[in-house]
């Protein structure tokens, strides 16, 4: 079976049928990516290499129950995740995070937030947004879709692209600091792009 002629929904599905041959396919496809994606962030091969097999281990053993409409931004969604615990559960000083140029925070530390509930507040202030900025952010942050991408799909300039994130990333940190939100936001724009 020649599963690279499949489309990601079909492998997906021959995952849930206990398609060893499959899955070690989306592993090829998608693993690399989501590597040189935390090494950018955590800058620890170590760490990266073991965030994305736990990733995928978790998928291969939950492949039962495992519904995804797009296994691309579920993946790399499972990335954000494990980068965001990282932070957090390694109490790194926020000037250092700050230094790393990838997360941005305005911080009330005497408030503790989920990731879930992060993504809920992030998606409140995102909804705030100009109907066009909003659909342009929502398909490079959500969708993971490259500007190039957005651009083709939407016949505009990469610049157009460019200058409606940066007008979404600073509305929503400008939001978020307004409300006193303890804010991990990981920023994308200058990252995720290279590797999708």
């Amino acid at each position: 079976m020649k599963t690279k002629y499949f489309r990601d929904k079909e492998l997906v599905e021959l995952v849930r049928k206990d398609d060893s041959i499959a899955f070690k396919y989306l592993h090829e496809k998608y693993s690399g990516k989501m590597f040189l994606y935390a090494f950018s962030v955590i800058k620890n091969k170590e760490v990266c290499e073991d965030i994305i097999q736990n990733i995928f281990v978790n998928i291969w053993s939950k492949r039962k129950e495992v519904k995804v409409a797009d296994i691309k931004s579920y993946l790399f969604r499972a990335v954000k995740y494990q980068i965001f615990n990282y932070f957090r559960d390694r109490k790194i000083p926020m000037e250092d995070i700050t230094r790393l140029n990838i997360v941005d925070m305005s911080i009330d530390a005497s408030k503790k937030m989920e990731y879930h509930e992060l993504e809920e507040v992030i998606l409140t202030s995102v909804n705030k947004l100009p109907k066009r900025c909003k659909y342009i952010f929502e398909l490079s942050r959500f969708e993971h879709k490259s500007n190039k991408e957005i651009s083709i799909e939407l016949k505009i300039s990469i610049q157009a692209v460019k200058n409606q994130i940066s007008k979404a990333l600073a509305f929503v940190r400008k939001d978020l600091k307004n409300d006193e939100h303890l804010f991990y936001f990981i920023c994308f724009s200058s990252n995720l792009d290279r590797f999708i």
